[in-house]
């Protein structure tokens, strides 16, 4: 024990200060570690039937909203140019008047 080292002659209100401070980090590192979960997912990971099924619903979910989406977004487009081709241009209109037939017949299940 050398007296001289002055890791060693810190004075006990140092100390108790650099304590508080710790403590004070860990509880914040706890929080953070509490807020994200980790217990959860693990949990998650060790039971596969589990995390499959929750899986299959997620895969469920986002199948069906990209074809809502979609029928949404073709039903907007179809629109638009059903409007483009009531206006008679020149090349354009027969062409999305042409388009416009072709989505018809497949829409009812006729074969053009």
């Amino acid at each position: 024990m050398n007296t001289n080292d002055p890791e060693e002659s810190k004075n006990p209100k140092e100390l108790q200060t650099s304590l508080s401070s710790l403590d004070k980090r860990l509880q914040k590192i706890a929080a953070d570690l509490e807020h994200t979960q980790i217990a959860e997912y693990v949990n998650l990971l060790n039971r596969p039937r589990t995390l499959i099924w929750k899986n299959v619903l997620a895969g469920t979910a986002r199948g069906v909203g990209i074809a809502i989406g979609f029928t949404f977004f073709a039903a907007t487009i179809l629109y638009v140019l059903r409007i483009l081709g009531a206006l008679n241009l020149p090349i354009i209109g027969d062409y999305i008047a042409d388009i416009v037939r072709i989505v018809q017949i497949q829409l009812e299940g006729k074969t053009y």
